[in-house]
């Protein structure tokens, strides 16, 4: 139920109104004009506020400007209506107009629509922050592309994903589902570049039992599962022209067919692409078909390299430790510099597997520089430094192994990441030098 609050200098009226809502469930303060209201919104916060219009010194108008400056909806009240009042109180932001005299029950419908619309955005962002976590946007890059994220959401149109692997294209485009209607409708990600043609085309559309070797029995396709919500296709530049051609009859007339069926079946569904590669220069080579282009490219959406978008390094950096429940504390000021040297050509997903790499060999300790060094950047000492009269290779690569295991805390595949090797090759040198290889 909401927080309501009753402003109308007739007492009486008031006094009704208040009393009608609160046997509806909800919670309600009352206000005796408009300048007892404005206390009212500054001291505590509201989910609705009806009010009548006209009121001495502060009139409806006024408290309607403060109550939506805070967030608040507005029900707007008056026995004087005009049309032109009724027009600007819907300018001024007011969520619904009453002429009195009105029907209790009219205003209870009212309010409770509204009561539900507010339940409802609630969920859905509650929703967001839990499959969402807050993007990083402090670029001015990033910053861009997130408000063109939120302002396609509340459409549906098509919309496509441009920018390099590793940049947050999958994550975008969650992030585009669950702030838009379709939030509670499903979300279905296809990896096109994963799956063969005919596979893909079958996973796409579905298939009727026998419609191929081997599909024993009927299966519903990607669409008809997202029907109602969304379709995201990730790396649709891989997708053959043959599908091309099937994904573009949708797009066009919102149905398919599905393999071995000849009946048209209408969904409801969003699509969301997104592609590394430039597919306008793909169209001019004739390798991408330009009316599928052109469909798809509705509203474009550039997500910048990490190389571009600098001031978000070090909050990505942290935020990523503190998923792992570390705090970005532990990152020392040579890790920082560090940070900023390397040019992430792996953008946003290199960052995170450098962190996790180096998180394992800081240990509990603070992560410094030469911990974030990509292997390639690492050197050991020259052959000439350990070749020295005594030297036994069997026990230097024990002490090496130890030094792997000590550092990992026992943990035998990040001692193998560590050394270079595979898990199972760090198992064989282990009992090749007789020592135990199975975990305790």
């Amino acid at each position: 139920m909401s927080r309501i609050l009753v402003v109308d200098d007739e007492p009486k009226l008031g006094t009704l109104i208040a009393e009608m809502l609160q046997q509806e469930g909800h919670e309600v303060a009352r206000a005796q004009g408009g300048r007892s209201a404005l206390v009212e919104l500054s001291a505590q916060p509201f989910d609705l506020v009806v009010t009548d219009l006209r009121m001495p010194e502060v009139d409806g108008l006024a408290v309607l400007r403060d109550a939506r400056s805070r967030g608040s909806d507005v029900i707007l009240m008056t026995a004087y209506g005009t049309a032109e009042s009724a027009v600007e109180a819907m300018k001024a932001g007011a969520a619904d107009y009453l002429l009195k005299p009105f029907a209790m029950d009219e205003l209870r419908l009212r309010v409770g629509r509204l009561a539900d619309q507010r339940a409802s955005e609630q969920k859905s962002q509650r929703l967001v922050e839990k499959l969402i976590p807050p993007l990083v946007a402090q670029s001015p890059k990033m910053r861009a592309a997130i408000e063109a994220a939120q302002k396609v959401a509340a459409s549906d149109a098509s919309v496509m994903l441009l920018g390099e692997s590793g940049t947050g294209k999958s994550q975008l485009a969650r992030f585009i589902h669950f702030t838009s209607k379709r939030a509670g409708k499903p979300l279905v990600e296809v990896h096109c570049a994963a799956l063969p043609e005919t596979l893909l085309e079958a996973e796409l559309f579905g298939h009727e039992k026998g419609a191929f070797t081997g599909a024993n029995e009927k299966r519903t396709g990607h669409l008809a599962r997202a029907d109602g919500g969304t379709l995201f296709l990730d790396e649709i530049g891989e997708v053959t022209q043959a599908t091309q051609v099937k994904l573009l009859r949708f797009l066009q007339e919102r149905e398919f067919v599905s393999l071995g069926s000849t009946t048209p079946r209408k969904v409801d569904v969003r699509v969301i692409a997104a592609t590394n590669r430039d597919l306008g220069a793909a169209v001019k080579e004739g390798a991408f078909r330009e009316d599928f282009f052109y469909r798809l490219n509705v509203f474009a959406i550039e997500l910048p390299p990490l190389r571009d978008r600098p001031e978000d390094l070090l909050p990505l950096a942290e935020k990523f430790l503190e998923s792992k429940g570390v705090p970005g504390s532990r990152l020392s000021a040579e890790a920082h510099e560090q940070l900023r040297r390397r040019t992430w050509p792996g953008n946003v997903r290199e960052l995170e597997n450098a962190l996790e790499r180096a998180l394992i060999l800081a240990g509990e300790s603070q992560v410094r520089a030469e911990h974030l060094l990509a292997p390639g950047d690492m050197r050991g000492p020259d052959a000439g430094e350990v070749l020295r009269e005594g030297f036994n290779l069997d026990e230097f690569e024990r002490d090496l192994i130890h030094a792997a295991l000590l550092r990992a805390g026992g943990n035998k595949t990040a001692a193998a990441k560590m050394l270079g090797i595979t898990r199972r090759r760090l198992y064989s040198r282990l009992e090749s030098l007789g020592e135990p290889a199975t975990d305790s």
